[in-house]
C-alpha cells in the first residue's frame, strides 16, 4: 500500500471495483489474454469498450456507446499566413475568452499542437514550423506558420504537408512566443501565474514539454495538463501512448490518417482531457490526491501503528502520487 499510492482516483473494474494504476491495466483485467472471467462476461455484456464503464442494463450500454464514441473533427482550410481575412493580414482574436480579474476566477483551458520541420544536417533536429491553439468549444484561436531560426533541411512534408511556399509569410519565432504567451498568460503576472496561476490559462497538449522546447518557451507544470504523461492515459509500465492510439481507444475516431493537421490533434488532447475531467469520484475524497513531488503520506504514521490497520483503513488515508484532472472540474463546479 506504500508504494502503491492507492486511491479514489485511480482506474477501476466496474465489476470487482479492483483499482488499478491505468485504464490499460483495468482493460487487461477485463479484455486481456488471462482476464478474470467473472468482470469479463458482465463487462461484455454491458460494458463501453471506450470509457470500459459498466452499466446495468444492456439497454443503458447501448444509449451511452452512442454518446461515448465520438466523431472526427472537422478540420480547417488555414491561409499560408496566420490570420487572413478578405486578403488583408489582422490581429489575434481572442475576445471570446474571458479577462475576468476575479481572484476566484476559474482557469480557461486551451490546447496547443505544433508540428515540426528538420534542420541540422541530417534533418533531425526538430523545428517548429506550424503551430495551432484552440479553446476548449475546439474554436481557433491562434494558428500560424513559423519561420525557423535555422535553416530546413528536411521539410517532412509526407507527414507536416509543410512546403518552402508556407513560410513566405509566416510569422518569425519571436511574434509566435508573444502571441502564444497573450494566450496563456491571459495578463497575469509572472510571479503570480508561478504561484497558483491567478487568472493565467490551463495548457493541454501531448509531449507539452516537446511542443514548449521547439517554440523556446516554458510554461508552470501546475498549469500543464499533459495527455503523454497522465498516468491513467498510460501504458501498464508507465511508458506514453502516442496520441493516434489514445484518441482511437478513448474516443473511437482515427486521427493522423495521412498529413498530420495541428487543429485535428489539438480537438483530440482537447476531448481527452474533459473526458477525463469528467471522471465520477467521491465527493468526500476528491481533494485528496498530491503531486509527484510529495511525501508518502504513509511516512507521518509509525510503522507499528500501520501495522494494526485493515486494507480498508489503509485505502482511506492513502493518496494518488498524481494530481487528478477531476480536481479541474471540482474546483469549476466549487466556483
Amino acid at each position: 500500500m506504500r508504494i502503491s499510492y492507492h486511491s479514489v482516483h485511480q482506474p477501476k473494474c466496474g465489476v470487482c471495483k479492483k483499482h488499478c494504476k491505468s485504464f490499460e491495466s483495468v482493460r487487461e483485467h477485463l479484455t486481456g489474454p488471462l482476464p478474470k472471467a467473472d468482470c469479463a462476461k458482465f463487462y461484455g455484456a454491458q460494458g463501453c469498450d471506450l470509457c470500459l464503464n459498466v452499466f446495468d442494463s444492456t439497454e443503458a450500454c447501448d444509449a451511452h456507446k452512442e454518446m461515448c464514441c465520438l466523431s472526427p473533427a472537422a478540420l480547417h482550410e488555414f491561409a499560408s499566413t496566420p490570420f487572413v481575412e478578405n486578403g488583408a493580414v489582422t490581429e489575434l482574436d481572442i475576445s471570446g475568452l474571458s479577462l475576468s480579474n476575479d481572484d476566484d476566477h476559474v482557469p480557461e483551458v486551451v490546447a496547443l499542437d505544433c508540428e515540426m520541420v528538420g534542420g541540422g544536417s541530417d534533418g533531425s533536429l526538430d523545428l517548429c514550423g506550424r503551430v495551432c491553439i484552440i479553446d476548449e468549444d475546439e474554436n481557433v484561436l491562434f494558428h500560424s506558420y513559423v519561420i525557423p531560426q535555422i535553416p530546413v533541411t528536411n521539410y517532412r512534408y509526407e507527414i507536416t504537408g509543410i512546403t518552402e511556399d508556407h513560410f513566405k509569410d509566416a510569422m518569425t519565432l519571436k511574434q509566435v512566443q508573444e502571441k502564444v504567451q497573450e494566450i496563456l498568460y491571459n495578463g497575469e503576472s509572472i510571479w503570480k501565474l508561478r504561484m497558483d496561476g491567478g487568472k493565467a490559462r490551463i495548457l493541454v497538449g501531448h509531449n507539452l514539454e516537446h511542443d514548449l522546447c521547439c517554440l523556446r518557451m516554458n510554461y508552470p507544470e501546475h498549469l500543464m495538463r499533459d495527455t503523454a504523461k497522465y498516468r491513467p492515459l498510460m501504458k501498464t509500465n508507465l511508458i506514453s501512448h502516442s496520441l493516434k492510439y489514445l484518441t482511437q481507444t478513448y474516443l473511437g475516431y482515427e486521427i493522423q490518417t495521412g498529413i498530420h493537421d495541428p487543429y485535428e490533434d489539438c480537438v483530440a488532447v482537447m476531448r481527452l482531457y474533459k473526458r477525463m475531467r469528467v471522471q465520477v469520484h467521491p465527493p468526500e475524497a476528491i481533494m485528496t490526491s498530491v503531486g509527484p513531488h510529495h511525501s508518502n503520506v504513509f511516512d507521518g504514521w509509525k510503522p507499528k501503528e500501520l501495522e494494526k490497520m485493515s486494507p480498508d483503513d489503509l485505502f482511506e488515508i492513502s493518496r494518488s502520487n498524481y494530481r487528478c484532472w477531476c480536481l479541474d472540474s471540482r474546483q469549476a463546479s466549487e466556483s
